[in-house]
């Protein structure tokens, strides 16, 4: 059987930043006028005041300095505190593709190949701005490719799972070239009121391309040797929007559950020992030992669980080049967040050196993708 492989990723970044300074000073703002608000409550004991962050709470809580966003005015605007993004015609381009668009180009280059040569796109990714029609057809019909696309969704390991799907689809025949794009705008979903987690998520596009390795031109490849993917189903990581929720009893108000949710400590506890199992498990699945491991491309959620996810598959410290961290530059980017690491931390790498791509987070859910360096 033909060997697949990854024969190009590319990285779009947005343009605007919050750097955590920036962030601190709009969200303590905003706990001032909050405060100030309800006063009365608060000295009544009624209610409790809403403490203010701190550039060293957020570095220790998650190892971030910095996120990049489709726009930065609203989310700093203490009395907006979201993302403000122009409302586009049915007949304009929609801003998940156009930031596919820009991903995918860089891709293609990287794989030496044209928009043309693709047979078939997965739209992977943790949110989409509509339901239907499909972003990916959108994409398809703008990059005027033939063949078959489709949107999937499996929350922060929406990229791994497609790398499965793409990887299984050109096995079978179905497939020849793969695009995988994951347009993430994470800053729309994130609670920015909330302390516990207005640092958390970054905005930003990937793609990947998955081909035959005999019929690659890239000189980059990567081939494909094992995939494995895991479900588990938990609340500690949850929104509850959707298209039923006007259909609930004062169901269109701004609640908190329909913005971004989760129980950190706990998922902290119960993700670790699941993906550290994964990737050895898988590992020997394939004979292959954790000491020949080069790289591992890990989901980029917060730095203490990669830490900790590292030691566990290679028995001690990862250090920094085995185990590349982006948090600092691009914070959670949900399902991009591995890819990122892997388009930016890969070229080092000679014939024959093995990684690990692997995304984890709500559902819950974790993917591992084992790689080799042609």
């Amino acid at each position: 059987m033909a060997k697949i492989v990854i024969s190009g990723s590319g990285v779009f970044t947005p343009s605007e930043a919050i750097s955590n300074k920036e962030l601190v000073k709009s969200f303590n703002q905003y706990t001032d006028l909050q405060n100030e608000k309800y006063a009365k409550e608060i000295a009544s004991g009624e209610r409790e005041p809403i403490a203010h962050s701190s550039e060293e709470f957020i570095f220790k809580a998650s190892g971030i300095k910095n996120r990049y966003v489709m726009n930065k005015s609203g989310v700093l605007d203490p009395k907006i505190m979201h993302p403000i993004l122009e409302k586009r015609s049915d007949g304009e381009l929609s801003i998940q593709a156009e930031m596919s668009l820009k991903a995918a180009k860089t891709a293609l280059e990287q794989a030496k190949l044209q928009p043309t040569d693709i047979d078939s796109i997965i739209v992977a990714c943790s949110n989409f701005e509509r339901s239907y029609p499909a972003i990916s057809i959108e994409v398809q019909q703008a990059l005027g490719i033939n063949g078959f696309a489709f949107d999937m969704n499996v929350a922060c390991s929406s990229a791994t799972f497609a790398i499965q799907v793409a990887n299984d689809m050109i096995k079978s025949g179905s497939a020849k070239k793969v695009l995988i794009i994951s347009p993430e705008i994470c800053s729309a979903h994130v609670e920015w009121r909330d302390r516990d987690c207005h640092f958390i998520f970054g905005d930003v596009c990937t793609a990947l391309v998955l081909e035959e390795q005999n019929s690659a031109k890239s000189s980059e490849q990567y081939e494909i040797i094992s995939t494995k993917c895991l479900t588990s189903f938990s609340n500690n990581i949850r929104n509850n929007s959707g298209f039923l929720r006007r259909t609930y009893k004062n169901g269109m108000e701004d609640q908190r559950d329909m913005q971004f949710m989760q129980n950190g400590r706990k998922v902290f506890k119960e993700v670790v020992p699941m993906v550290a199992k994964l990737i050895l498990d898988h590992l020997s699945e394939n004979n292959i030992s954790a000491n020949n491991l080069s790289r591992l491309w890990l989901h980029q959620a917060n730095k203490s669980m990669n830490d900790m996810i590292g030691r566990k598959v290679l028995g001690r410290e990862a250090s920094a080049i085995e185990q590349p961290n982006i948090l600092q530059e691009y914070a959670n980017t949900s399902s991009a967040g591995s890819i990122i690491t892997f388009s930016q931390y890969s070229n080092d790498l000679t014939s024959g050196d093995i990684g690990i791509i692997c995304s984890f987070g709500a559902g819950y859910s974790a993917g591992n993708v084992i790689v080799k360096k042609i």
